[in-house]
């Protein structure tokens, strides 16, 4: 029996995603974040109705400082996903499907998403 050559798929240490496959898994992982902290959201809503003392016990539960990174790191995925929906809305008006401009709105999207956490970030600085 004759063996054909056949091409060999690219191996993971050789291949590498291109930048827009990286951000759309990005982008479905901030997606999946932010389900889960709807959920813990509406728990703790939940919870909190239950009486004053629930109420202090989730207080302190939401200072403990890995909530507060929790916390911060579900803003981020909210703006990462916002951001990444709004690129998407160009793609759906039949923009931006250039390499050079797709990697330019990735780019874009990312500094606005670190941004407007850091400005959000600010605000609850100075406000408290």
């Amino acid at each position: 029996m004759e063996q054909r050559k056949r091409p060999l798929s690219p191996h993971l240490q050789v291949y590498r995603l291109p930048l827009t496959a990286v951000v759309s898994i990005t982008h479905r992982m901030t997606g999946v974040l932010l389900a889960a902290g709807l959920m813990l959201f509406v728990l703790s809503l939940a919870v909190i109705q239950c009486g004053a003392s629930s109420f202090e016990s989730m207080q302190s539960l939401i200072h403990q400082p890995l909530m507060g990174i929790a916390v911060w790191m579900m803003i981020y995925a909210l703006f990462f996903h916002l951001c990444h929906g709004v690129r998407h809305l160009f793609w759906d008006a039949g923009e931006g499907y250039e390499k050079p401009l797709m990697n330019y709105y990735i780019l874009l999207e990312m500094f606005a998403s670190i941004a407007l956490t850091f400005i959000s970030f600010l605000f609850v600085q100075l406000g408290s």
